[in-house]
């Protein structure tokens, strides 16, 4: 009998240096748009109205960065992660061009690091993972890594490497998917806050307010728009018997609520131009309810620009815990109990 469904890659079978070119390439409809805005409730005006990002400079309302990412990322998932235990985490990730309604997005990745764990069960995949449109532009680059199972415990894997992931990335590598804006023509009433670039301080901290619970049906649905495969979220058959007994939510499903929420505080951050670092520091089932609070650790200008600054937040999301107390480290110096995500990125607001 010929195998020709795909079991997915094990940890053994990665090699250093490997390109991948992923299936399938996705159109991103409007329609899209709207599921993505039924599962996250996303209110930032730019990417909410066409009146409004045209009157400021875009051609039309972009897509929505992390929707952007969750895409790509969902391409990258059948040939790295379809056998993952989980996704850690994410550094230098760049948003480089808008994308639009009827752009075709597809992926490549290079597998650029390898370490088996000690336990010989699992090991972890550093991946530099790029996505272009139809016209072969690049639109976001990024590395992640993701713990994935071995087949053979006993089966001899690669020789380990670590790559020196970039910590930071620089302001002069931002604004690039941002169109120069007309800040005279952007509407602060509409945009849903007055404050602008000028008005955020280094240290300052926000407490985003609002919960939103998970349900399990919401995060599955999330997770298939992505066609993000990744059997731990799907199948509570196989994940009824292993280590949680459950379904795992998507890693990014909590980083799209997080940034949903983080409307209230900082809706004048329009977008998201880079990802300087991230990790999924504990799981989260369905039922859930996610909170987030985020600390300006930097306010920067743009080389060239005087229309947008670049505030660099670090966004904490908790489960089951309101942020009004900012929980991060407990006493113990390691992650509060309730948090779940820790993201360091950039966004860009009208001076």
């Amino acid at each position: 009998m010929t195998l020709k469904a795909n079991p997915g890659n094990y940890f053994e079978d990665f090699r250093l240096g490997v390109q991948i070119y992923h299936a399938t390439p996705r159109t991103v409809t409007v329609g899209d748009v709207a599921l993505y805005s039924s599962l996250y409730g996303t209110r930032f005006a730019v990417q909410s109205a066409d009146t409004f990002a045209q009157k400021i400079g875009y051609p039309r309302s972009p897509i929505d960065d992390f929707l952007v990412f969750h895409i790509v990322f969902g391409k990258t998932v059948p040939d790295i992660s379809l056998n993952a235990v989980a996704n850690l985490g994410y550094a230098g990730c760049r948003f480089l061009k808008p994308v639009y309604p009827g752009d075709t997005l597809h992926a490549v990745s290079e597998v650029v690091g390898l370490k088996e764990n000690s336990n010989h069960q699992t090991g972890v995949v550093y991946v530099h993972s790029k996505g272009f449109n139809q016209n072969n532009e690049q639109v976001l680059d990024y590395f992640r890594y993701v713990m994935v199972r071995k087949r053979d415990m006993d089966a001899e894997a690669s020789a380990e490497h670590i790559p020196n992931l970039p910590k930071v990335v620089p302001v002069t590598q931002l604004g690039t998917a941002c169109p120069i804006i007309d800040t005279r023509a952007y509407d602060f009433a509409r945009a849903g806050s007055p404050y602008r670039w000028g008005d955020y301080e280094k240290g300052e901290k926000i407490d985003h307010v609002d919960g939103m619970t998970i349900e399990e049906a919401e995060h599955m649905i999330a997770t298939r728009l992505y066609q993000n495969t990744a059997r731990v979220h799907f199948n509570q058959l196989t994940e009824g018997q292993a280590r949680f007994g459950r379904r795992l939510v998507y890693g990014g499903h909590i980083i799209s609520l997080a940034r949903a929420l983080s409307f209230n505080g900082l809706a004048n951050a329009f977008h998201v131009a880079a990802i300087n670092g991230g990790r999924h520091v504990a799981p989260v089932f369905a039922d859930a309810t996610i909170f987030a609070w985020s600390e300006v650790l930097e306010t920067a200008e743009l080389p060239d620009r005087d229309d947008v600054g670049a505030l660099r937040l670090r966004t904490i999301a908790a489960k089951d815990k309101p942020c009004t107390q900012f929980p991060l480290k407990a006493a113990t110096e390691e992650y509060h109990p309730a948090a779940v995500l820790d993201l360091d990125y950039w966004v860009l607001l009208p001076k």
